[in-house]
């Protein structure tokens, strides 16, 4: 799997930005041509990054900002919806200060990390195994609302959301989806509604800077 990375996403081309939602919604490509079409596996892992004005200096205090109001909002407004609507983490990273460099305070290690992960993993195959799924990232809404459903008063609040508009069904696979990576991580059994509110501030967290 490749991992594209876009810094400065809201500068590129609106049009080739939104070029990448089927891609990121089926994992393939279709190039049509006039002697006919050709289908080509994409599958990537996408990454973006953006600065919280056009200046990028917004963010903090945002003493020496001069960006307005509506030339932050053209900024943003360069990411579609319907493409956002794609990226499943939206994380606001603060300012670092010389007390977030210096406190040390309890990172885990990277092989740490990176064995709750292989864990994670190893249950993610365990649970799927039988459905010919290896992921959480390549179930589909069927069996999210089928085989693995969550009781309602697991989804309450993901429902409400939907029900109000806030989320797409799209959105709402994509949040259980993450839930259920988040529960794994935890080594739970399946998703509790707090792994829920975890997923949906993941995906709705960002004000300005995206990652």
């Amino acid at each position: 799997m490749y991992f594209p990375f876009l810094d400065e996403a809201p500068e590129f081309n609106t049009q080739a930005l939104d070029g990448l939602r089927q891609p990121l919604e089926s994992g393939e490509i279709t190039l049509h041509r006039s002697a006919g079409a050709a289908t080509y596996p994409a599958r990537f892992q996408l990454v973006l990054a953006a600065n919280p004005c056009p200046c990028g200096l917004s963010s903090g205090k945002a003493i020496d900002c001069r960006c307005t109001p509506m030339q932050r909002r053209r900024y943003f407004d360069r990411l579609s919806g319907p493409f956002l609507d794609r990226i499943d983490l939206q994380i606001e990273v603060p300012r670092v200060n010389a007390t977030h460099l210096g406190s040390g305070r309890g990172e885990e290690t990277t092989a740490t990390v990176a064995r709750r992960v292989a864990e994670a993993r190893r249950a993610q195959r365990a649970r799927l195994q039988p459905l010919g799924i290896t992921r959480n990232a390549d179930l589909p809404g069927t069996i999210l609302r089928g085989v693995l459903a969550l009781p309602t008063r697991t989804t309450a609040t993901a429902d409400r959301q939907l029900e109000r508009g806030l989320l797409s069904v799209r959105g709402l696979h994509r949040v259980l989806k993450l839930a259920w990576t988040i529960s794994d991580l935890a080594g739970q059994e399946r998703p509790q509604p707090a792994d829920i509110d975890v997923a949906l501030q993941l995906r709705h967290h960002a004000q300005g800077a995206i990652t």
